[in-house]
């Protein structure tokens, strides 16, 4: 019988994203993406962060909230592989695991101590949706962590998709200007799964309190319409 871990949440990240979909797939691919880290009650104390500034860059182990208890399978189909191809599970970054955890390398930008929530960190470069469990922060240490040379895999072969955003004017005045880039960001990823590819399909997330709907036909994603989330058309 597999031997059971216990563990805690420590934190609980702070974004712009209220779902999954519209995240980045992997972390560090939209550099202005701005999130916080809040910390549980318990972990509110300022000496677990001593010399945490002296990094640039963090390590976040935390749980695939959505996922956990879905269970798992040995083989998975990675949606940048058309959603065809089985792979084993270990050998992707699949949320279907034995143990629901996801790891991502984040900027960060600074250290707050708020009068209410204690210590918050304010990261950059987050893939991760917002609420989603914190399990562990450790140090980013470039002279180990960084392999330039690494074999890519089957990743190599992946086109990174750059689309070209359409993003009208008057639709886009009702973005914050202080989250446009990073939203623009977002779109020029290509939020939807690969597997699909319908050019009058109409695509929608949640991003910073509105709901952001787009079509892309070829290389170029165009936002149709911007509005509160939770309005209807």
């Amino acid at each position: 019988m597999a031997q059971e871990i216990k563990m805690q949440v420590i934190a609980r990240v702070r974004s712009d994203f209220p779902t999954k979909f519209g995240v980045p797939r992997q972390s560090a691919l939209v550099e202005e993406l701005k999130s916080t880290l809040v910390f549980e009650p318990e972990f509110r104390d300022a000496n677990a962060l001593r010399g945490i500034e002296q990094f640039s860059h963090l390590w976040l182990i935390w749980q695939f909230s959505e996922n956990a208890d879905a269970g798992w399978s040995p083989t998975v189909r990675p949606p940048r592989l058309g959603g065809n191809l089985r792979l084993g599970v270990f050998a992707t970054r699949a949320p279907f695991r034995p143990n629901p955890i996801g790891l991502s390398s984040v900027r960060l930008e600074g250290v707050e101590t708020d009068p209410k929530l204690g210590p918050v960190l304010h990261i950059a470069c987050a893939d991760l949706m917002d609420g989603t469990p914190i399990l562990d922060i450790k140090p980013y240490i470039p002279y180990t962590d960084a392999h330039p040379e690494a074999a890519a895999g089957y990743t190599a072969q992946t086109r990174l998709h750059a689309l070209r955003v359409d993003f009208p004017e008057p639709l886009l005045a009702r973005v914050p200007p202080e989250k446009r880039a990073a939203l623009r960001g977002v779109l020029a990823q290509d939020p939807r799964p690969s597997y699909q590819d319908d050019p009058d399909r109409v695509y929608g997330f949640g991003f910073a309190g509105q709901e952001i709907r787009f079509r892309v036909a070829g290389e170029t994603l165009t936002v149709v319409e911007v509005r509160d989330a939770g309005a209807r058309p």
